[in-house]
């Protein structure tokens, strides 16, 4: 029995990892559909949401189970617990993929962002990437030293993000209020989604040592 229960909390972490590195894809993708106007491949971003919606259910109604079933106490508890708030931050990340997805199908056939921003918008995508893909590995392999430098990584993000808010606060920014509403929103669904991941990695730090790690300055 206890050997069929641990196989079902290494199910759940696999789980997670897979959601993990579907939002990844999510996200590269809703970023090249934002820069290039790719209204095909925006839809498919939007459409695919719901599988990772999907396994958010289904996960969360095998923690559940789980927690009834087993009554599991010290490190198990923590470990269900701990992912069921883990799968709400990853799908959260997987909606604000959506997000900018669906900015730039409203947009086709013009591009949302401005040519002055596209660099910006490109990089916050690439660290995008690249914290989902850590916080993939966190979860994996319960990596703390990761798990810690995520947050420098999020630093990197918000330092694209203010440097997107310089240049829609400018006096001389030419195209108007409909864009440079896009523009903060999508700053914010990146930025959010970086901050989601931050909060995936700080819960495994917790599920492996039972204390908190102590949030940057």
């Amino acid at each position: 029995m206890r050997d069929a229960f641990h196989d079902e909390l290494d199910s759940v972490g696999t789980t997670l990892v897979e959601m993990a590195q579907l939002v990844g894809a999510a996200m590269e993708r809703a970023t090249t559909a934002l820069l290039t106007a790719d209204l095909k491949l925006a839809e498919e971003v939007i459409a695919e949401d719901s599988r990772i919606d999907s396994l958010q259910y289904d996960l969360d109604a095998r923690i559940l189970n789980l927690l009834a079933r087993q009554q599991p106490v010290a490190g198990d508890l923590r470990t269900l617990v701990t992912s069921l708030r883990m799968s709400a931050d990853l799908e959260r990340m997987g909606d604000l993929a959506h997000h900018i997805a669906k900015v730039a199908r409203m947009r086709y056939p013009s591009t949302a962002v401005p040519p002055e921003l596209s660099l910006t918008i490109q990089e916050m995508g690439k660290v995008a990437g690249k914290i989902i893909t850590k916080a993939a590995h966190v979860i994996e392999n319960h990596d703390l030293e990761s798990a810690i430098q995520l947050e420098k990584d999020d630093d990197e993000m918000d330092k694209l993000h203010r440097k997107l808010f310089l240049t829609l606060l400018d006096d001389a920014w030419p195209h108007g209020i409909e864009t440079a509403i896009d523009m903060t929103l999508l700053g914010r669904y990146y930025e959010r989604c970086a901050d989601h991941a931050v909060s995936v990695c700080r819960r495994v730090y917790f599920l492996v040592t039972g204390e908190y790690a102590s949030e940057k300055a």
